[in-house]
């Protein structure tokens, strides 16, 4: 299916040498907020406070998310658990207060605004816990990494697993880095985005791979960069349609899925956004730039011996 067909090439790898030293800039740029920032890691890797509250009648989120924001709790997460009257509030650590008395301070600023709200349960998640899951959500980064340069090894060549990887690298440092610049909330959610960019991105890279090597087949007297050009063109129409939908559905959930879904939202779209560029503009000139030629795919023909040759 194509919205639009393209007759002439787009000389993508004419730009090739300029888009590359863009991305160099900006992932330096962003390793440099990671490093001298950091990321401003939500309580599930932090330790905190979880406190399960209930009201009489269904419980107006955002209302109460500006009342404890109000009344001294900026930073606080309010989501519903179960029914529309149940209340999950995630507090981070206070240094000098305990979880039983910061639940307390916060039970008595929620009665403020409903006094029939009544206290379920009081949980501590430690610091501990919080470094287990960032320990493990980074082993999870690690191992779809190298299962992603495994398959395309496998499957294409060694030059278009370095360029998949280097993109998907690319796409994952970026969105970290801004969300170390600007100190948005990085979470569990968060990083469940960055592994969702991760398989959406070598989707769209392998497609783009996938023309390559058929018109390394097809197209016998093209350059490198006219072939790859070809390539990109070629799946353009597919990649619009596949970026514009996800698109749609990610922006539901950025504008109507509240604060919970908001920065999941945000990732991926961030992550759509440079994953597409990275497709085009990174993975594919670093496997033109690493030596990529029609012999990689097309074996030689076998020249026949003297005695094949003599009757």
């Amino acid at each position: 299916m194509e919205f639009f067909r393209i007759k002439k090439d787009i000389p993508f790898m004419k730009y090739a040498k300029g888009t590359g030293y863009v991305s160099a800039a900006t992932f330096i740029l962003a390793v440099v907020f990671l490093v001298w920032k950091g990321l401003n890691l939500g309580v599930d890797f932090t330790g905190g406070t979880v406190m399960e509250v209930r009201y009489a009648k269904a419980a107006e989120i955002q209302s109460i998310r500006e009342f404890l924001g109000t009344h001294g709790y900026p930073e606080t997460s309010v989501q519903n658990f179960g029914a529309s009257q149940d209340v999950l509030i995630r507090l981070p650590v206070k240094q000098g207060v305990t979880s039983a008395k910061l639940s307390e301070q916060v039970l008595a600023v929620l009665q403020q605004q409903e006094a029939a709200v009544k206290l379920q349960r009081v949980e501590f998640v430690g610091p501990q816990v919080g470094q287990e899951l960032l320990y493990d959500g980074s082993l999870a980064l690690l191992a779809v990494s190298a299962g992603i340069v495994l398959y395309l090894a496998l499957r294409f060549e060694w030059r278009f697993a370095v360029g998949a990887i280097v993109a998907t690298f690319h796409d994952v440092v970026i969105i970290a880095g801004m969300f170390a610049f600007f100190q948005w909330e990085f979470s569990l959610t968060v990083l469940a985005a960055l592994l969702a960019i991760l398989g959406y991105s070598v989707n769209d890279t392998v497609v783009v791979f996938d023309r390559i090597r058929e018109n390394f087949r097809k197209m016998r007297k093209g350059t490198v960069p006219e072939i790859i050009d070809n390539a990109i063109t070629q799946t353009l129409s597919r990649t619009v349609i596949t970026h514009v939908t996800t698109q749609l559905m990610v922006f539901s959930m950025l504008f109507l899925g509240g604060e919970i879904l908001y920065y999941f939202a945000l990732a991926l779209t961030i992550g759509i956004i440079v994953g597409t560029y990275s497709s085009v503009l990174v993975a594919s000139p670093i496997v033109m730039w690493l030596g990529v030629s029609r012999e990689d795919f097309i074996k030689a023909e076998k020249k026949p011996t003297t005695e094949e040759v003599l009757p």
